[in-house]
């Protein structure tokens, strides 16, 4: 309902031509300086907060801020829509979350006026996984769909690499010297931006860090703003999360700085640490006093803590007219609790590979991101590789989500609530993320594997907080799709949003391990 033109992450301008050369810095200093100098009764002290892509205007906001604004929290932020946020994850493109964002997300049609009721897409059927194999290729999404009438998608399917549209709306490049204290915000189950967060943080703290802090809770997108953040999914955390959130560390932030109510001493970590489920404390992120420390592939699906002397390798048939669904049930968009859901499902198939550690005999404790190293090889000329890193509980793990049965005299009156999946030998998805093989060497200028020829694939997984109990196994599953989650990588080297139905061909994928260069995660181990 403004005036003006919409431009989807605007990108910022680090050198303005004069008065008129602006971008969401520029607007949000000229807002501010309007509302302190029109608003009786200010304090002439200015906060600001938003989450996701009003993540993204906070985080603007703050580069050459106005000297009233004196306190910012980025929650969730839209930092870099390419490295790992809400349209690409290592070159994959996000497919599901993107076709139904898409599908509601529209440009305003003519002069300011009020939006028009949004009307759910209707996908025709409760299988997401059916509906989207049935599309086929991307292309198809605009004949059928969007009718060469969304800019916003076409612009994310026509760059399908790290080239200078994206580069340009990288807002996170441009975070030093921030003068705003700041709270960045952000849960370690978000389905959309579970990377850009992050990313902001380390730059800032390399770039005359300002007063600022980061907070991370066991919450998807937005989770810590709503609800009490005890659960999601199966995954019980054991308190309300997301109130002692908004009461012990938002609301304070915000009442030191705009109110100078309470002592200030805020740490540079606030994490809650999943596994142990309690809140910590930490002087730095990742913290110094951790150890890094390497876990092997091995034959017959082991994962040490040692690399085997023998080389191998093991293998698998990557088919992606049949490619691997992302959770184990009927969902048709992207389920909001997907990245805490049971592996089973997966460890079963035939072209998934899965690796575990014996039985832990103490606590691992694991505090910052995890490096991807491996060792692989297509029959193809492209393909992907996701690595997932999960928590096997024991088949005797306590199942708090079934408690034993209540006698029938007591039970409340209504429909019976459904149970949960028991907690028993439980694959808990920790961390997970995709690869598209062809930018191993560049997200700027992709280049094709020689078929059977092994090459060697690094890239790090999102920032975690957890504890691996004692008696449960750490395990790694390897697959070359994840669906629909990412698109399906025809497994040819080619722009694969422009791939026809006869592109999408079979391909070997082998992981070699052992030796002096097999395949490793590297942890980070307290």
């Amino acid at each position: 309902m403004s005036e003006g033109e919409y431009a989807i992450i605007r990108p910022h301008k680090p050198v303005k031509a004069g008065p008129k050369d602006t971008d969401e810095s520029t607007d949000t200093y000229d807002t501010i300086a309007w509302l302190v100098k029109n608003l009786p009764g200010n304090t002439g002290k200015v906060g600001m907060y938003g989450i996701s892509q009003p993540g993204f205007y906070v985080t603007a906001g703050m580069i050459d801020a106005h000297p009233a604004l004196v306190a910012v929290a980025p929650q969730a932020p839209v930092t870099d829509y390419y490295m790992g946020d809400d349209v690409y994850h290592n070159g994959a493109f996000m497919l599901a979350h993107r076709f139904a964002f898409y599908m509601g997300f529209r440009g305003r049609i003519g002069d300011p006026a009020p939006p028009p009721v949004a009307q759910p897409f209707q996908y025709g059927t409760p299988d997401g996984y059916d509906f989207f194999l049935r599309l086929g290729s991307l292309a198809n999404a605009d004949e059928k769909y969007f009718k060469h009438q969304q800019p916003y998608w076409t612009l994310n399917i026509e760059h399908t690499a790290y080239d200078e549209v994206w580069q340009s709306r990288a807002v996170w490049k441009y975070l030093k010297a921030i003068k705003p204290a700041v709270m960045l915000v952000g849960g370690w189950y978000d389905t959309e931006d579970p990377q850009g967060l992050l990313r902001q943080f380390d730059f800032m703290e390399r770039n005359t860090p300002p007063a600022d802090m980061l907070v991370m809770g066991p919450w998807n997108h937005g989770g810590f703003a709503r609800g009490d953040g005890d659960r999601l999914g199966n995954v019980n955390f054991g308190s309300k999360t997301g109130v002692y959130y908004r009461e012990k560390i938002e609301l304070p932030f915000f009442l030191y700085y705009l109110k100078g109510r309470g002592d200030g001493k805020f740490p540079k970590a606030w994490l809650f640490q999943t596994g142990v489920n309690e809140w910590r404390r930490f002087d730095a992120w990742p913290p110094k006093e951790t150890k890094v420390t390497d876990l092997f592939l091995s034959g017959s699906g082991n994962l040490s803590w040692q690399s085997q002397p023998e080389a191998g390798f093991d293998e698998y048939l990557s088919d992606p007219n049949k490619p691997v669904p992302y959770v184990g049930r009927i969902v048709s968009g992207v389920l909001n609790t997907y990245m805490t859901e049971d592996q089973r499902f997966a460890a079963a198939r035939p072209d998934v590979l899965v690796y575990k550690t014996e039985p832990l005999d103490h606590d691992v404790t694991v505090l910052g991101p995890i490096r991807v190293d491996l060792k692989v090889s297509t029959s193809g000329t492209d393909s992907d590789f996701d690595v997932k890193v999960i928590d096997v509980y024991p088949n005797d793990a306590p199942d708090y989500n079934n408690p034993p049965a209540t006698p029938p005299a007591a039970l409340p009156a209504g429909p019976p609530i459904p149970a949960l999946v028991p907690m028993g030998g439980y694959q808990q998805l920790i961390r997970g993320e995709p690869f598209r093989g062809k930018f191993r060497k560049s997200f700027e200028k992709p280049v094709p594997f020689d078929p059977g020829k092994p090459d060697r694939i690094t890239f790090v997984l999102p920032d975690i907080a957890h504890t691996f109990r004692t008696g449960h196994r750490i395990m790694v599953q390897i697959q070359s799709s994840w669906f629909p989650l990412t698109d399906r990588n025809p497994q040819k080297f080619m722009e694969i949003p422009k791939a026809l139905s006869t592109d999408f061909v079979k391909a070997t994928e082998r992981v070699y391990f052992g030796g002096t260069d097999g395949s490793r995660i590297q942890l980070r181990v307290e």
